[in-house]
């Protein structure tokens, strides 16, 4: 069994290669060659936990992975450690034999960020070239990285309430040939993009229905345990919305919002992100339709990523190999 760092994780899993086996994930899930995905969460004093499995039942290997993660967002600040940490256990799905264990941090950084990308080669307008993200922290710089894979991203408006992480996130972008600007107030900046992100870590929605552009898509990130929220409720009710997982929307993403506030039901989500990949459901068909794309992040990403890890660390031989049954 392998067991990869941090350090492994980032030099084997590119932010292309990363949409790319999301991507695919979905489609083996749209098919029903997928187990589960099933999720747990565990809150506590500061932050939680939750536990994330899933497997993926492919032509010539199938892989099962479980992860672990603990959500401090205190962490930066009080103790100079990630938000997330925790580890994600990689098996063999025809034999039950485990293949690694990876640091989860990086990969769901990775694998959230490749989520969007997804969503967006769907449900964003042809050409978007504008973004707002909320919330500036190492995910931040993830869902910019990632929609430009995909988008031609030229100009970046930033918002955080911590100004000095904005201002890092912008040395960032414009490194990479982007115009930024850091905004004070996410109404301007939402109103006037054509993609937003929201990844931040808020019980309080911030994003109102009049700060939403005919057009726009909305990446939902933050959402995902009970009582997070980004979104207005009537925003999110009356837009063409597409979940990751119905099932783990409904309890834990913007979806539980307007599900508890009685303006929507199951019945009126678009479709999920698999059946659009699939072509099973339409993405985006008019170009002043807002679109949104719920993300709680799902095991099927956290199973694609570790299967392209595993697989770049046995043909590079990176990792430590340890035997369990010595």
């Amino acid at each position: 069994m392998l067991v990869l760092s941090r350090s492994d994780v980032r030099a084997l899993l590119t932010v292309g290669d990363c949409i790319e086996a999301v991507e695919d994930a979905f489609r083996l899930h749209a098919n029903g060659a997928s187990l589960g995905p099933g999720v747990l969460g565990v809150p506590a004093p500061g932050g939680g936990f939750h536990i994330k499995a899933a497997g993926l039942i492919g032509p010539q290997a199938s892989f099962f992975a479980a992860k672990t993660n603990a959500n401090y967002p205190e962490n930066p600040r009080q103790w100079g450690l990630p938000t997330i940490q925790g580890v994600v256990v990689l098996a063999d799905a025809v034999n039950g034999g485990p293949l690694a264990v990876m640091e989860s941090g990086s990969l769901t950084a990775l694998r959230t960020g490749a989520a969007t990308a997804v969503a967006a080669k769907h449900l964003a307008r042809r050409g978007a070239g504008t973004v707002t993200i909320v919330g500036c922290g190492a995910q931040g710089l993830i869902q910019l990285e990632a929609l430009a894979e995909v988008l031609p991203v030229a100009r970046v408006r930033l918002v955080d309430v911590d100004v000095a992480r904005a201002h890092a996130l912008a040395t960032h972008a414009e490194a990479l040939g982007m115009r930024v600007d850091v905004a004070s107030a996410v109404g301007p900046a939402a109103r006037d993009c054509d993609v937003l992100v929201t990844c931040t870590p808020s019980r309080h929605a911030f994003v109102r229905r009049d700060d939403v552009a005919p057009g726009t898509f909305i990446a939902a990130v933050g959402a995902d345990s009970q009582g997070k929220q980004e979104l207005a409720v009537d925003l999110v009710a009356g837009a063409t919305l597409v979940v990751d997982v119905l099932d783990q929307c409904a309890e834990i993403g913007e979806l539980q919002h307007a599900l508890g506030a009685g303006i929507m039901t199951r019945a009126q989500v678009h479709a999920e992100l698999a059946e659009v990949v699939n072509g099973t459901r339409p993405g985006r068909t008019r170009a002043d339709e807002v679109t949104i794309f719920d993300s709680t992040g799902t095991a099927l990403e956290d199973v694609a990523a570790a299967m392209a890890v595993y697989r770049r660390a046995r043909a590079s031989g990176r990792g430590i190999d340890v035997k369990l049954d010595d």
